[in-house]
C-alpha cells in the first residue's frame, strides 16, 4: 500500500539531488504497461524533468543500446522476447521527454543503469547524495538500478505513477516489497511539490 500523498519528503534535500530516468526511450516506451499507461508514465516523468531542469536539478537520462554483438545471451528458463530487428530509432529518447544539452545521457547494455556505465561516477562529481527514479519497466530496469544504488548508499525516491511495468503484479511486487526497504515511495505530484 502507498504512502498517502500527504506526507512530504522530510530529511531530503533535492538540492543534493538528481532525477534519473530509465529506458524513456522509442522502442521501450511504446510497450503496454500496467498499472500506469506508458502515456502517463511518460508524461509525469517529462514534468519531473522540466521541474528539475527548471530548478537546476541534474536530469540523467538513461537508455539501453546494444547489438547482437554485446547483447547478453545467458541459459535462463525464460528468455526475454525479441520481435527482430529493432527500428533504427529504437534507443531515441520519446520527445516528451524534451531532452537538453544540459542533461547527462546514460547508456547501458542490460538492466540496471550503474554496472559497466559512468552514472555513478558522474552522480558523485556533482556530490549527489539522492536520486529520483522512474521509467519503464518498474521490475526491470528501475528496480536493478535501485539495486545498485542501495548498496552505493544513496538516498532514493521513486515516482510511483511515473513507472509501469508488463503487469501490475509486477510492478507491485517491486514497489510494496523492494522500493519502500531502499527508500521512500512517492507520486509524482508529492515529488514537484518539495522543489
Amino acid at each position: 500500500m502507498l504512502l498517502p500523498s500527504q506526507f512530504s519528503m522530510e530529511n531530503l534535500n533535492l538540492k543534493n539531488s538528481a532525477l534519473v530516468i530509465i529506458d524513456l526511450q522509442k522502442g521501450i516506451a511504446g510497450r503496454e504497461t500496467k498499472p500506469h499507461t506508458s502515456k502517463d508514465i511518460v508524461n509525469n516523468a517529462a514534468k519531473l524533468a522540466k521541474s528539475f531542469r527548471k530548478e537546476g536539478i541534474p536530469v540523467f537520462l538513461v537508455h539501453v543500446v546494444f547489438s547482437q554483438k554485446d547483447r547478453l545471451e545467458l541459459m535462463t528458463d525464460e528468455a526475454m522476447s525479441s520481435s527482430g530487428k529493432m527500428p533504427d530509432d529504437w534507443a531515441e529518447f520519446v520527445p516528451e521527454l524534451e531532452k537538453q544539452d544540459s542533461d547527462i545521457v546514460i547508456t547501458k547494455k542490460q538492466w540496471g543503469a550503474f554496472y559497466g556505465t559512468e552514472l555513478e561516477l558522474q552522480l558523485r562529481r556533482r556530490k549527489i547524495d539522492t536520486i529520483v527514479l522512474c521509467g519503464i519497466a518498474t521490475n526491470y530496469g528501475v528496480e536493478s538500478t535501485a539495486r545498485f544504488a542501495y548498496e552505493y548508499g544513496y538516498n532514493q525516491v521513486f515516482a510511483e505513477d511515473a513507472m509501469g511495468s508488463f503487469t501490475k503484479e509486477m510492478h507491485d511486487l517491486s514497489v510494496n516489497f523492494i522500493f519502500k526497504r531502499m527508500g521512500r515511495v512517492r507520486k509524482t505530484q508529492d515529488i514537484l511539490d518539495s522543489l
